[in-house]
């Protein structure tokens, strides 16, 4: 199978279509080329999404995608190249001198030569394109831009009490939530969420057939919704099913009067199952001929959370995962006939196993207990213990599709996000922060307009993919900083959409298909230097991910790395956007660094070995990330830092008192600034003011640090302000400070014995403000109840404070309250705590 053909497509038109794009056409005299080349990919790109539906039973037409992939990233890689050139010369017209290589770039002959050796590149690209567009023909493949396609799915409502395992407790939330009132309705909305797969249509089953439910609500009404939400074919099943007479010629004016007339003043408990649509307006057009008694309750049963919510702002129960015991009971059921597992004790441990695969989804534990019916061989079972579900025989009922369904109703630029989430091992803990970086620097994220940051459009990818339950376990939703996990079973789904593309490698002996792969992880920590280069040049060259490690904190194994190793990166994979390198043995960095002009993040967290950065690296004008936490022998940072014109985060740990002038306050690009470890750093150059785009800053561990950068307070883009265990830094006076934070966290300060009044400047922004281990703080200033926009209001270890100030329950937007190990504060915060104010505030105290 072959996949994300249609957003690489998608990707390439784009970028040609761009107004940028097309003032470098003109600049480079190629424009002509360039239109032809579009022309021809829109034209294959419409058919694009109904040949990846038909592959799968086509192999010639999965080689034809594979083809046609190849050469969309080529046509990428040709783009990137100008952009690259481009930007090269605008840097070097700003920051370069008038020596000979700096004419000679700008020569005439320079320049013609790297048009005529891109536009054959264009011709080149442009011809293969032609030659594989025209054996489309053959394959009679329709034009579609939207994944349309519905999948009819078709459930019921009978379901036996002694096929139900494990689920008795979910069962009785949704049982006392239909038997609470309504609040101001007369019907209310009950959802059960989750992935596909994890049970929701059983349990739906198993409450619509309790007796308490008979009891209540009459009539009873169950309906399969799946992805086709038609309101008139909706209420024609409701009508039938309500005992009402229909006619395949019947309105929706003659439905909606029935169906009104039969559940007028009746309880009723409706099911809608399988729900994919989140078009309120859909819901609200139903919900409008639901009139019924008060009382009346609909159970939907949908795996996004949007969804739910669309439907109304009713009670949702996410359903979780069965226990293991549960979970082997299940799978002996489906194996072995009954009790005949008792005759296999040997099949039974190794059963045990593959029930820790599933993660607790039923329909896996289903999935593969079938696969082992009859089969009473050791060796078949371990197969299936030793493989990927995604590498098991499927069929259309089975776990995989049924997980598949998801992943087809994402929109295309989500596809490859979640395909890209395949580079980390099971069980990995994905952070916000980081994941969009990976994916910004590789292009996915698909700008709508000027205005809006990527940043900001990778937090609404994440947000779309947790509302549709890809993530799970999720820590510090609404912080800047968050985190979560994706289940096993969904790790296996990327794995399987991303093959070909994408290539986790944990260990090489049993890697088979990295050929193709143009993004990579080797995680093998068995490796050694010498097997990892010799595997590397295995390797496609069009590489343009390659992860070594992601062990920022002992979660995972990592292998060595050295210079040998970095610089057979560098010579083969010259189209590297990403480049991670954390927690290697790096002595130094090679100069030749400089000659991967693609390069957009690059990660060197934790090489503690590192004294200096090559000056060369400050010629990778495309970079947009640069991490160096926990590089702490690093002396000094290059001094023509500011040609990075595209570095959008920079994490820097230098042992340098001050920073070279005209460095990083010259870099305007900058969203995010961390000073990490930085522990003889005292003070800053004048010049920050001209960062107007930064949003993120912090100051972490600068332990000789005695103040801030001034022009702060022309930080105008500023919302979050870090400040960790600097001990010599005094906040106090001043009004050279941000004015627009969003996020003030202050820690380990023992100067500040108060709050500063500059914090007043962003009352009607600060949303949330943390104090912990401020050891002197004696005070909180009675102006902190003008802080209107304050929701969240975390205070720890601060021994001396003694009281909160007056007017507290001024803080009406306030709905988080903690405060641990200030002892002095309790009988304070006890008499605050009983205020009309407090009912609207979830308190903590510790």
């Amino acid at each position: 199978m072959t996949e994300l053909a249609f957003s690489v497509a998608e990707k390439v038109i784009e970028k040609l279509g761009s107004l940028a794009f097309q003032e470098i056409s003109l600049t480079w005299s190629i424009a002509s080329d360039l239109k032809k080349l579009q022309d021809t990919m829109s034209t294959v790109q419409a058919v694009i999404l109904d040949a990846e539906e038909k592959q799968a039973t086509n192999h010639q037409l999965s080689a034809w995608l594979e083809r046609l992939k190849v050469v969309f990233y080529d046509a990428m890689d040709v783009l990137d190249e100008f952009e690259c050139e481009d930007l090269r010369r605008q840097v070097v017209k700003k920051y370069g001198s008038t020596s000979r290589k700096v004419c000679r770039f700008f020569s005439s002959s320079n320049s013609l030569a790297f048009r005529n050796k891109m536009g054959h590149r264009v011709k080149e690209v442009r011809e293969r394109l032609d030659l594989i567009a025209k054996d489309r023909d053959q394959f009679h493949l329709e034009m579609r831009l939207d994944d349309n396609r519905i999948v009819h799915r078709e459930t019921h409502s009978f379901v036996r009490d002694r096929d139900v395992i494990g689920r008795a407790d979910d069962k009785q939330k949704i049982i006392d939530l239909l038997m609470l009132p309504n609040d101001n309705d007369n019907i209310s909305v009950i959802s059960i969420v989750g992935i596909g797969g994890l049970g929701k249509t059983t349990l739906a089953q198993w409450v619509y057939n309790d007796e308490r439910v008979a009891e209540n609500f009459d009539p009873k009404i169950w309906v399969c919704v799946s992805e086709d939400f038609n309101v008139l074919k909706l209420a024609k099943e409701m009508l039938k099913l309500a005992g009402g007479g229909i006619s395949d010629n019947m309105s929706l004016e003659e439905v909606q009067a029935r169906l009104r007339s039969i559940l007028n003043e009746k309880r009723f408990f409706i099911v809608l199952d399988d729900v994919w649509n989140d078009d309120r307006n859909k819901w609200i057009d139903l919900k409008n001929l639901l009139i019924g008694g008060q009382g009346s309750k609909v159970l939907v049963t949908t795996r996004s959370h949007k969804v739910a919510l669309a439907m109304a702002p009713g009670p949702i129960h996410d359903i979780k995962g069965l226990p293991e015991n549960d979970c082997l009971l299940l799978f002996l059921r489906y194996a072995f006939n009954e009790r005949e597992h008792e005759q296999y004790p040997n099949l039974v441990k190794i059963g045990e196993k593959i029930v820790k695969k599933c993660g607790g989804v039923p329909l896996a534990v289903k999935t593969l207990g079938s696969l082992l019916y009859s089969k009473t061989e050791e060796h078949d079972w371990i197969s299936i213990r030793e493989n990927d579900i995604w590498e098991l025989e499927q069929k259309e009922d089975d776990i995989l599709p049924a997980l598949r369904l998801s992943y087809n109703k994402l929109p295309s630029y989500l596809k490859e996000c979640f395909a890209y989430c395949s580079l980390y091992p099971k069980d990995f803990r994905y952070y916000n922060r980081e994941l969009i970086q990976c994916w910004m620097a590789n292009g996915l994220l698909k700008k709508s307009n000027k205005s809006t940051e990527l940043e900001d459009i990778g937090e609404q990818y994440l947000k779309e993919l947790l509302s549709r339950s890809f993530f799970q376990e999720v820590e510090g939703e609404g912080n800047i900083v968050w985190s979560f996990k994706i289940h096993d079973l969904l790790h296996d789904l990327s794995l399987y959409v991303a093959q070909n593309d994408y290539c986790l490698i944990q260990d090489t002996s049993k890697t088979n298909k990295f050929e193709k792969a143009r993004h990579i992880s080797i995680l093998d920590h068995k490796l050694g230097v010498d097997a990892t280069i010799t595997f590397l040049h295995k390797l496609s060259n069009n590489m343009r991910t390659i992860n070594f490690s992601f062990d920022d904190w002992g979660q995972f194994n990592y292998i060595n790395i050295n210079e040998s190793l970095v610089e057979t990166c560098i010579s083969r994979f010259k189209h590297l956007r990403l480049l991670n390198l954390r927690n290697s043995k790096l002595e130094m960095l090679s100069c030749s660094i400089s000659t991967l002009k693609h390069l957009r993040y690059l990660n060197l967290n934790g090489n503690m070995k590192i004294k200096k950065l090559p000056d060369s690296i400050c010629d990778l004008q495309n970079l947009e990330t640069l991490t160096l936490f926990g590089c702490d022998e690093i002396e000094e940072l290059p001094r023509d830092i500011r040609k990075m014109v595209s570095l959008r985060y920079f994490a820097i740990t230098t042992k340098q008192t001050r920073l070279p002038a005209n460095g990083i306050e010259c870099m305007s690009s900058l969203r995010h600034l961390c000073f990490d470890s930085c522990h003889k750093l005292e003070c800053f150059n004048e010049g920050i003011q001209r960062l107007t785009a930064l949003r993120y800053l912090s100051f972490d561990n600068c332990k000789s640090l005695i103040s801030l950068p001034q022009g702060m307070k022309h930080l105008t883009a500023l919302e979050y302000l870090d400040i960790t265990d600097c001990e010599k830094l005094n906040l106090m006076e001043g009004d050279d400070y941000p004015t627009r934070l969003q996020t003030l966290f202050i820690w380990g300060l023992p100067q500040l014995v108060s709050l500063p009044q500059w914090l007043k400047g962003s009352a009607d922004t600060l949303q949330f403000l943390c104090i912990w281990y401020c050891e002197n703080l004696g005070v909180l200033p009675e102006w902190l109840p003008d802080l209107s926009s304050l929701r969240k209001l975390l205070i720890r270890n601060c021994p001396k404070l003694s009281s909160l100030p007056e007017g507290m329950d001024r803080l009406t937007a306030l709905r988080e309250l903690e405060i641990w190990s200030c002892p002095e504060l309790r009988r304070d915060y006890e008499r605050e705590v009983s205020k009309d104010w407090g009912k609207m505030v979830k308190f903590r105290f510790v």
